[in-house]
């Protein structure tokens, strides 16, 4: 409930999280020192504010960590109750220490090192299907389509949805959509 309290908070003040992001790291970011050695070389400014908008949609508390109760709280939000605490203990012990946005971007830029775009984005997409059906509720990736990172227009969704109709349940293929993403044509039945 904390969490939940704290999180409609920042959503009615959204330049807050703005003010409070560290201005040094952003700086540090942006000079590249450090060479390679430098997680936030390996990345597009624009990835990098990408993986940013991800990390603070997990930080449901917002206190630049994430913790168990964040991944559990925003599974929850996407109707994934009943998640087992050590599935959110494994997810957690994927990092060395606390999950600050450093580490959140390290352990991403390891998994993605030579990965093929496909298969991250499925990767993203498995994220949201815990229970590995291959599908994704159509109102849940509207939903965050048009209020995240890039916000689709009516247009855009009207034309995802002609793209790849949703089946009768209201459930969305996303293997298809991560092929036609990567490949840029529909797949050959």
């Amino acid at each position: 409930e904390y969490a939940a309290s704290h999180y409609h908070f920042f959503l009615d003040h959204p330049n807050l999280h703005s003010e409070m992001a560290p201005k040094k790291a952003k700086r540090r970011a942006a000079a590249g020192d450090g060479g390679s050695s430098n997680v936030f070389s390996m990345f597009e400014q624009s990835q990098i504010q990408e993986y940013k908008e991800a990390f603070t949609i997990i930080d449901q508390n917002r206190d630049g960590i994430i913790s168990k109760d964040d991944l559990r709280d925003v599974l929850a939000s996407m109707g994934q109750l009943n998640v087992k605490n050590e599935e959110l203990e494994a997810m957690i012990k994927e990092a060395s220490g606390p999950i600050n946005f450093t580490v959140f971007l390290t352990m991403f830029g390891e998994k993605l090192k030579g990965a093929d775009p496909e298969d991250v984005i499925l990767a993203a997409f498995k994220v949201l299907d815990p229970e590995g059906t291959g599908t994704i509720k159509k109102e849940f990736l509207q939903e965050l389509l048009t209020t995240q990172c890039d916000r689709f227009t009516p247009e855009d969704v009207k034309n995802m949805w002609a793209a790849f109709p949703p089946d009768v349940a209201g459930n969305v293929d996303y293997k298809n959509i991560c092929y036609v993403i990567t490949h840029g044509e529909e797949k050959e039945e």
